[in-house]
Parts: structure tokens; sequence; C-alpha cells
């Protein structure tokens, strides 16, 4: 069984390590620890990771945030894959550092990225995890608090719950959403 895995964020050094980009961090650890690498294709960055019997299409669009729906579209039909088999990890300013959260479908939050995808599948039921990032600052400047870096506590903890993240997609593809949110929500 094939799944599109699709991390959420911006190309460019510029993006690397802000809080907008956790999309692509959550990837590039699964990758990791499926020990493959990324290759630069259409619309984005690509790479295939096998996990019991099942096969990790893992994404990271480079077609920036706001249209991110084009290149999943694009994959999703390459690939031939459902949006069941579809996964989006974005981040989520409303919930704290590091929470994740994993549902079936649902709305776009305010999160331009999701908005896109949905707009260009004609669907919001497809599963997105969301990252959280917190939400500390003040009124009117969230734009550069999701493109700001890190604070060095955050630094610090990103490592252990990037593991928790690649342990869900895992789950994800191998029990489903309804007990992987059973599992990993709030975790």
């Amino acid at each position: 069984m094939k799944y599109l895995i699709v991390g959420l964020g911006n190309i460019g050094a510029e993006y690397a390590g802000t809080r907008h980009n956790i999309g692509f961090n959550v990837l590039d650890a699964l990758a990791e620890a499926s020990n493959t690498a990324f290759t630069t294709a259409r619309y984005g960055d690509i790479a295939e990771a096998k996990y019991k019997g099942r096969t990790l299409v893992l994404l990271k669009p480079s077609t920036y945030m706001n249209l991110s729906g084009k290149a999943v579209r694009y994959w999703m039909d390459a690939g031939k894959i459902p949006p069941e088999n579809l996964l989006v990890v974005s981040d989520d300013i409303a919930l704290p550092f590091g929470t994740l959260r994993l549902r079936p479908k649902g709305s776009a939050g305010g999160h331009n990225g999701l908005k896109n995808i949905s707009e260009l599948l004609g669907t919001e039921e497809y599963a997105r995890m969301r990252f959280g990032v917190g939400g500390d600052f003040p009124k009117g400047h969230q734009v550069e608090y999701v493109l700001g870096e890190w604070t060095d506590e955050e630094r610090k903890a990103l490592p252990e719950r990037l593991k928790v993240f690649v342990d869900a997609i895992r789950s994800f593809a191998t029990v489903g959403t309804q007990l992987t949110m059973t599992n990993f929500n709030k975790k």
C-alpha cells in the first residue's frame, strides 16, 4: 500500500531553521530514520521509505507554503494515491510547542498551505498532523513569529519531539488514523 506524506515548509536557506518549516524537519527525520534520502523532482523533493510492507512517498513541496496544493495534487495523481492515504504535516500556532495533533479531516484553521491543498484537491477529507509551535507573540506579529527561529530551549527539545512524530507517521500508515490519534494525540 502506498501513502503520500507531505511536510509543509518554504524552500530556501532563509527559511531553514524557522517554525514554519517544521513539516520539512519532520520529513527529514523520517527519511533519516528510514535510511533514505531526498532527490529533487517535479514540484519538490521526494524520498521513498518502506515500513512494514507500506511505501511512504515523502514530499517536501518546492512550490512555497501557500501553493503546496499543486505539488500534492501532482504526486497524488502520479502515484495513484487516494485521499485516505494522504497525510500532511504542518505547524500550528494554536498548540503548545511540540504538541502533536492528528485529525482525519478538517478545516485549514487559518493555515494557507492547508487551505491551498484543500482547494486544489476539492476536499478537506485528508489527514493532517499538526506540530505545535506555540503562540508566544504580540498581536499582529504572527508572520514574524512563524518565520522566526526556534528558541534555544525549543531547539534542544526538537530531536525528541521529531522522533515522536516519526513514530506517529509510521503508525498512521500501519494502523490508521483513529488508533494513531488515540496513541499519539497530546503526547
